[in-house]
């Protein structure tokens, strides 16, 4: 079981690091390397795309090696840190629609926001938990 389990981590990293790669090539291949040629860059972004969806089954697999306490654990962050990203989300939005804001609602803000939400949220259920 640990062997599988390893396995499985292994080949989650390998593709996060490779969806990462491929997001940067997206995001900057079309200012450093083509020129904003619009077919590559319409390619880089499908392939990122992709990349991401193999990355997400990966991540289903990983926690199909957990036991039920750990999915539990998971599933209750994951929750957790669903609904508070579309309430700060949307909230986040709003402020910049009305100019409450002075700066646009960046996306990069809400994803910093989803890890320390998912991580925070994590700690607590393992410390609840275990």
């Amino acid at each position: 079981m640990k062997a599988e389990r390893k396995k499985r981590i292994l080949q989650l990293a390998l593709w996060t690091w490779t969806w990462v790669a491929t997001l940067a090539l997206a995001t900057f291949g079309p200012i450093f390397l083509w020129k904003e040629n619009k077919t590559l860059t319409i390619t880089a972004i499908i392939v990122n795309l992709i990349n991401g969806g193999l990355m997400v089954l990966a991540n289903v697999k990983m926690f199909r090696q957990y036991d039920e306490l750990e999915q539990k654990i998971h599933a209750e962050a994951m929750g957790l840190t669903l609904g508070a990203t579309v309430v700060v989300g949307l909230t986040y939005s709003l402020l910049d629609q009305t100019n409450l804001i002075q700066s646009d609602a960046e996306i990069s803000v809400l994803i910093f926001f989803v890890g320390i939400t998912y991580l925070v949220t994590l700690l607590i259920n393992r410390k609840k938990y275990l």
